[in-house]
């Protein structure tokens, strides 16, 4: 199974800059996407129907911000497949930013983490987030084991982003938040990308300033993390850093289920 994730930072925009023709070239089975930034279930619907694909839209209470979407293949769904929006708490689920996919097998939970700002205004909401998240993935797990992808927006260790002395403190690289991760992980959750690329430096975020992107001054803050329990059945985990139309690359995992 191939499962791709990515912050396509506009799914209007995403479609313009060659979405499409993304889907089409890499064929993923399962797709998980942040930041649709499109709350009209209706115009979801209706103006993002791709081939091939059954879609499942995720947006916020709140016009043109974050939001999530599965994108399923129409021959691998199964009548007994569901996908819920949100966790149970409103104040995290009016923003769109949880999905859970549920197969015989597993759950797939695709997340749009919240940024803590620049000032860091909003890192006491994010922290309650993952607080209350770890939560959700402790209560799943007891069912099936755990597939969680997204835009994590933290960058776990020093090797996560390119200049991590400059950062030290800074939205995505504070300590609370690189200690959550820790936590999570410590909770019986595997990194993929370390786990199979050992030491790799590869980046799926950079910011628009500066020439970033072109300078490879980048971010990992796009993960896929699973139970434990599925170590031996992954294959392949890796960023697609060549692919552009969004800030962000996709990541994927193959996975052998």
């Amino acid at each position: 199974m191939k499962i791709i994730s990515w912050n396509i930072n506009g799914i209007r925009a995403a479609v313009k800059k060659g979405f499409k023709e993304f889907l089409i070239s890499e064929s993923p089975d399962i797709l998980c996407l942040q930041e649709i930034k499109i709350s009209d279930a209706k115009k979801l619907e209706t103006e993002f129907d791709f081939a091939d694909y059954k879609e499942y839209f995720n947006g916020a209470k709140r016009p043109g911000y974050s939001g999530t979407a599965i994108l399923v293949k129409n021959n691998l769904l199964k009548n007994n497949w569901l996908v819920n929006h949100g966790f149970g708490i409103s104040k995290f689920d009016d923003e769109g930013r949880v999905q859970t996919l549920e197969t015989d097998d597993f759950y797939l939970v695709n997340i749009y983490f919240p940024n803590s700002n620049s000032e860091l205004g909003r890192l006491a909401y994010r922290l309650e987030f993952n607080n209350e998240l770890l939560k959700y993935f402790e209560k799943l797990a007891k069912k099936k084991p755990l597939i969680i992808t997204g835009d994590y927006n933290v960058a776990h260790q020093e090797i996560d982003l390119a200049r991590p002395k400059d950062n030290e403190g800074s939205a995505g690289f504070t300590p609370e938040e690189r200690a959550w991760m820790t936590k999570f992980l410590e909770a019986g959750f595997i990194d993929t990308f370390r786990e199979l690329n050992g030491e790799k430096i590869q980046y799926s975020w950079w910011s628009f300033r500066a020439g970033a992107r072109e300078r490879n001054v980048g971010w990992r803050i796009d993960y896929f993390c699973t139970s434990a329990k599925l170590r031996k059945h992954l294959k392949k985990a890796y960023i697609l850093d060549k692919i552009m139309g969004s800030d962000h690359a996709p990541v994927g995992l193959e996975i052998n289920l």
